[in-house]
């Protein structure tokens, strides 16, 4: 660790405190994340959940780990570094973004996403605190609660911060997936339109209670598991029509809505995947088609020139 110099602390978190530093031989800027608990051997922290996720996944929108160093029993994570997070970005700001810089960012993420689900993982725990952004790049941070699609539940009920928590955790469900990491990035979209969350119980019954008001009590058509979920742990859900997203944010485009909405489906069976989102009208703008294949669409080219491949 001598061969970084602390600037100073940028977050204190219930696992660790993170410190904006330099490396001293290269002058590289960095974040450090210092564990709280101590660690007596390598094995220990090699099986630690962030570090195995972390270690598989290279992706220019995930968060890149450095190095990780063990002194004196202590733990620290070198992380590369990024300027602020989403909800820094919120807080401060008066007026909402252009909807260009929220399919930007939101384009991003969901990059990050369907290479973390490709890879075998979900998050769990995405929240703008976890979106990481610098220069019009936004990265996804914080792997400590990453689970591995594969395990075998039943998993931890308590994840993610409460206002971005699908409803199928809320209600202590056993069975979850992706699913959850596409109910967070719903939640997230809106406030990013709003700048205010879109679901801010105060507690976890609040919460559903919330879910209730804006997108109308779940029924048998909507989300019979849900159903038996509730009457598992014997809570009735209030009654709620639900409001139009429309009038909540009225400056989103129609698009916008429609994906929203779909990522916030009390069932998970109806959520789009990050594949799926990418592929919604909304993200539309996003992907560049070269001149010569728009000319082959309209048949003026009748083949496409070798070397132009599309991607999606």
């Amino acid at each position: 660790m001598e061969r970084y110099m602390v600037i100073k602390e940028v977050g204190d978190g219930s696992f660790g405190n993170v410190w904006r530093a330099v490396n001293k031989e290269s002058g590289e800027v960095v974040a450090i994340k210092k564990m709280k608990k101590k660690y007596y051997s390598w094995e220990e922290c090699l099986n630690l959940r962030e570090v195995q996720s972390l270690r598989k996944m290279k992706h220019p929108n995930i968060i890149k780990l450095k190095e990780v160093i063990r002194e004196n029993d202590v733990l620290y994570f070198i992380f590369e570094y990024m300027e602020c997070n989403l909800y820094q970005l919120m807080k401060d700001r008066d007026k909402p973004f252009a909807e260009s810089e929220i399919r930007n960012w939101c384009f991003q993420v969901f990059q990050a996403l369907a290479y973390m689900h490709q890879q075998g993982y979900f998050h769990r725990d995405l929240k703008p605190e976890n979106l990481l952004v610098s220069n019009n790049v936004i990265k996804v941070a914080d792997f400590g609660l990453a689970r591995e699609i594969y395990s075998q539940p039943p998993f931890t009920e308590y994840v993610s911060t409460r206002w971005y928590r699908a409803p199928e955790v809320l209600l202590r469900s056993p069975l979850y997936g992706p699913a959850i990491d596409s109910w967070a990035m719903g939640a997230i979209m809106a406030e990013l339109f709003s700048l205010r969350p879109l679901f801010p119980g105060m507690s976890e019954v609040d919460e559903i209670h919330k879910i209730c008001r804006v997108i109308g009590t779940p029924d048998e058509k909507s989300w019979d598991y849900g159903l038996r979920l509730a009457d598992a742990i014997k809570y009735q859900f209030p009654k709620y029509p639900g409001i139009r997203l429309s009038l909540l944010i009225p400056w989103a485009s129609e698009s916008a809505i429609n994906l929203i909405s779909s990522l916030c489906s009390w069932d998970p069976r109806r959520r789009p995947t990050a594949v799926k989102a990418l592929q919604h009208p909304f993200f539309q703008p996003c992907y560049y088609i070269p001149p010569s294949l728009c000319l082959q669409a309209t048949g003026i080219i009748k083949k496409p020139p070798a070397g132009i491949f599309l991607f999606f």
